[in-house]
């Protein structure tokens, strides 16, 4: 496959999906939005969170899977800085396409910490939007 194919198959990986939005997976496959990823040359963030039961178990795993620093603070804001100010301080960004995978449902991390913790990328995705990068998050529930 050329690399004009393989663009072409991504944008339509992509095709109907708002540049910043935070999304349901739903129809789309992992593998398939890491290669729209490359093709776009975007950087491609992945968190797979089954293992997790509560909000300090999303943040560790997300801090080790993403590669924060490890002066990270583990809440909710310091998620949100981690995804915006320092890498805006770092350069021009090409875009981003993150996966959260498998968010836990259950008794310590419940619908409003899963709002909680989507609100964070939502206003993640508008940061970026702002600045005319795209931000776009797809998640799956457990």
């Amino acid at each position: 496959m050329t690399t004009m194919e393989r663009t072409a198959e991504m944008d339509l990986t992509l095709k109907g999906v708002r540049p910043n939005i935070v999304q349901s997976i739903r129809a789309f496959r992992v593998s398939e939005l890491q290669d729209a990823a490359r093709a776009n040359g975007h950087h491609f963030l992945f968190a797979n969170l089954g293992n997790a039961q509560t909000k300090q178990d999303i943040l560790d795993l997300i801090a080790q899977q993403f590669t924060f620093p490890a002066h990270f603070g583990k809440n909710f804001d310091a998620l949100y800085d981690c995804m915006t100010d320092p890498l805006h301080k770092s350069g021009p960004q090409p875009g981003f396409i993150i996966v959260l995978e498998q968010i836990p449902a259950n008794a310590k991390f419940d619908k409003e910490a899963r709002e909680q913790l989507l609100d964070i990328f939502r206003d993640a995705s508008d940061y970026w939007g702002d600045r005319k990068i795209p931000f776009r998050c797809f998640y799956s529930f457990l």
